[in-house]
């Protein structure tokens, strides 16, 4: 059974809220052998710019499952958070169950039917993309990344020719990743 910890940081964790989280979370039970209790460790917290945080973590024997998001509205949150670690379970749930019974223990996760079994180390590409890289500066890059709602943007460094990438870091400012050519 998923049991949750929620606990408020800046703010009071009312019922509705606390319903919300278990609402969101318990899509999660679907994935685990729940023969033995698995404790959700939710943090709310609220900044003085009004921006809600939660960070959830699911501490498991040789795993700990974490996400964080960070938005305007702490529901919005709470399923940015959830969805976060679906996808985690999807991408990974193969290869920890694999890794648990090397070592002699029971599945960590439900293999669902309707899944096919992958082999290690392959990854489902649901989307190909061609771009034709233009040259710009890299600010000009990040306008185009903003611009298509993007968290990286690849393209031509108009002063080296090169290839290089824009991303957003988590902490909202930018990144950039130049190629040796």
């Amino acid at each position: 059974m998923l049991k949750y910890n929620v606990r408020g940081e800046n703010i009071e964790v009312t019922d509705a809220l606390r319903s919300y989280v278990d609402k969101r979370l318990k899509k999660l039970e679907k994935y685990f052998e729940l023969s033995q209790d698995v404790i959700a460790h939710v943090n709310l917290k609220v900044y003085r710019d009004h921006s809600a945080k939660v960070e959830v973590t699911i501490p498991l024997p040789y795993l700990v499952l974490r996400a964080e998001e960070t938005t305007d509205d702490m529901y919005r949150s709470i399923d940015f958070v959830s969805e976060k670690l679906e996808r985690q379970i999807r991408k990974y749930k193969t290869r920890v169950n694999r890794k648990s019974r090397e070592k002699g223990i029971q599945d960590f996760f439900v293999e669902t039917p309707a899944e096919e079994e992958k082999k290690p180390g392959e990854f489902d590409i649901v989307r190909n993309k061609r771009v034709s890289l233009k040259p710009m500066e890299p600010e000009e890059a990040i306008l185009q990344m903003d611009m298509l709602g993007h968290d990286f943007f690849v393209f031509q460094d108009a002063e080296t020719n090169g290839t290089s990438v824009v991303y957003r870091r988590n902490d909202g400012r930018y990144g950039l990743i130049e190629t040796n050519e």
